[in-house]
């Protein structure tokens, strides 16, 4: 069988030190922020070269978090892609406000900048672009449309870890940048964890009195918070694996490569990524996508679909985008399908998922 990711085998050589870091957590009963928390959230700010980094409970709620804590007038408009995680939705939802959807540009996984031009209103008041897959969105060009407008930009970088547009890391784009650290990540903890990064001092002050109930000190709460907090167990282990991301990303990056050159079956559609993608997911396209997944079982290659729903075609979401219509998010919701990009994937096992793409 190949795996589509192995994180044991991934942090194999960290177990012994992630073991050492968990008993002296215990040992000091020290479970819910200090410490270990303070100290992965410095390491992350100076990964991202930004000046803060407020730790949370997890992805959605860093998203949410950074919504909340602009106080927005109920029902502000808020675009966001055709095709992403729930999550990126759901937080526009739970915050009061509106998301308003944006197609995604032809054979790539990223907003298209031409049509969020067109969606832009008096009542936007955020565009949150999400870099699907570890593909950066051209953030600078966002920009250049929304250039003297009071718009501010709030990426979704839960799959992009340690990618960059122009030198500049992801997480150092916009005004606010919300990370995800669920195990399958590129950098993942072991359960649930996020993070958001900023420059700015009053952002970061908020979120981080937002995401403890309201709270700077004990039983003093200056606003209507919420508990969602990073405990210790997660920060140790994500400060263990934050040195080696940049490593496992170059792996991941080469076999992405790989697979870009040895693919060749006119049955297969490559999407076009972004130049300094990390390779969350490897998705490729196919209009047979129930006989391509038969074929894949049957050569046991374990494979991910990521996503087969557009936002506008969750269950929970169809009254709210009644009627509307996003080809490309629809597109790549019927023939998405993820191939192992595991960073310790052998060759024979890469040739192997080649030449089984090729044989199709």
């Amino acid at each position: 069988m190949i795996k589509f990711l192995d994180i044991r085998k991934q942090d194999k050589n960290l177990h012994k030190l992630i073991f050492s870091d968990l008993k002296k957590i215990i040992d000091k009963s020290s479970f819910i922020l200090g410490d270990h928390v303070h100290n992965f959230e410095k390491k992350f700010a100076v990964f991202c070269n930004t000046k803060y980094a407020i730790s949370c409970a997890n992805g959605t709620d860093a998203l949410t978090l950074a919504l909340k804590s602009l106080n927005l007038p109920k029902n502000s408009e808020v675009i966001i892609p055709a095709m992403t995680y729930c999550s990126t939705a759901f937080s526009v939802i739970n915050a009061s406000l509106k998301p308003v959807l944006v197609d995604l540009s032809k054979l790539k996984p990223t907003i298209d900048l031409e049509q969020l031009k067109k969606k832009i209103t008096k009542k936007t008041k955020v565009i949150m672009p999400v870099h699907l897959y570890g593909s950066v969105v051209n953030v600078n060009e966002i920009r250049k449309i929304i250039k003297n407008k009071k718009i501010l930009i709030i990426d979704d970088c839960a799959q992009a870890h340690g990618s960059s547009l122009n030198n500049k890391k992801v997480g150092s784009l916009a005004d606010i940048s919300c990370f995800s650290f669920y195990p399958g990540k590129n950098l993942g903890a072991y359960g649930d964890a996020g993070i958001i990064t900023t420059n700015n001092k009053t952002y970061n002050d908020k979120i981080k009195n937002l995401r403890n109930l309201g709270s700077d000190q004990k039983f003093i709460h200056s606003q209507i918070g919420v508990n969602s907090r990073m405990d210790a167990i997660q920060a140790a282990v994500l400060t263990r694996k934050l040195p080696f991301l940049n490593y496992y990303n170059k792996k991941r990056i080469k076999i992405a490569n790989f697979y870009k050159i040895k693919i060749k079956n006119s049955k297969l559609n490559k999407l076009q990524y972004s130049k300094n993608c990390v390779f969350h997911q490897y998705v490729i396209l196919c209009k047979n996508r129930k006989r391509l997944i038969k074929l894949l079982k049957k050569k046991k290659i374990q494979y991910g679909l990521h996503y087969p729903y557009a936002i506008h075609e969750l269950h929970s979401l169809k009254k709210i985008f009644k009627n509307q219509k996003f080809l490309n998010a629809e597109r790549l919701a019927r023939q998405c399908v993820s191939l192992p990009i595991d960073p310790n994937l052998s060759i024979t096992d890469q040739k192997k998922i080649i030449n089984t793409l090729n044989s199709f």
